[in-house]
């Protein structure tokens, strides 16, 4: 594993970098990334055209939740999207696995769901981690990874990406299924200013 100093967008190149790498020597045939505004899939996809235009790996690009922020229906433009979709990628706008319906009722009444504790549980190895994971499920949900087929999966820390896995998810109802079969890079130990 490929520990960055600290957490952030800064690492979005190297962790691309690693994630190509890896998928290629380990034979992965897709690759999922969260992408809000498109800026880290549209990177990943300069990064396959410069290392090999006839790569045959498969780009599954993760949303935010429409809504996610208040007053913006979706961070993706449409022209994005269709520019992501005609290089060949999917793209999936979805609740997100790891708290959808149950941030509402905790929200609303208090306590903690049990898909809450899983999502701060992952977030122990680093937010891009719970995000990685996150993304698999949903993009498994989506139709878009076939059963059983390990994917490299690429989240971050709010914005570009600093952490890279190899993962097998299962769908959101059989998520105890899933597996993290390796962490590639993450943000090592930083303690920030307090």
């Amino acid at each position: 594993m490929i520990p960055f100093i600290k957490p952030g967008p800064e690492n979005t190149s190297d962790t691309l970098d690693y994630a190509l790498r890896t998928a290629a020597e380990k034979n992965i045939q897709s690759i999922v990334v969260a992408s809000n505004s498109g800026q880290t899939a549209f990177m990943l996809l300069d990064k396959i055209n410069d290392m090999n235009p006839e790569s045959a790996i498969k780009i599954i690009v993760v949303t935010h939740v429409c809504e996610f922020k208040p007053g913006t229906l979706q961070e993706l433009s449409d022209a994005d999207r269709r520019k992501l979709e005609s290089e060949g990628c999917s793209v999936i706008t979805a609740a997100h696995a790891l708290s959808a319906g149950e941030r509402s009722f905790s929200s609303a009444f208090g306590g903690t769901s049990r898909l809450e504790v899983v999502a701060h549980t992952l977030r122990l190895f680093g937010q891009g981690t719970k995000v990685a994971l996150e993304i698999g499920l949903m993009a498994r949900d989506a139709g878009t990874i076939k059963p059983n087929a390990p994917v490299v999966a690429i989240g971050g820390s709010g914005w570009g990406a600093d952490t890279a896995v190899i993962l097998t998810p299962g769908t959101s109802s059989s998520l105890l299924k899933s597996q993290i079969h390796e962490i590639i890079c993450k943000p090592g130990l930083y303690i920030g200013d307090e």
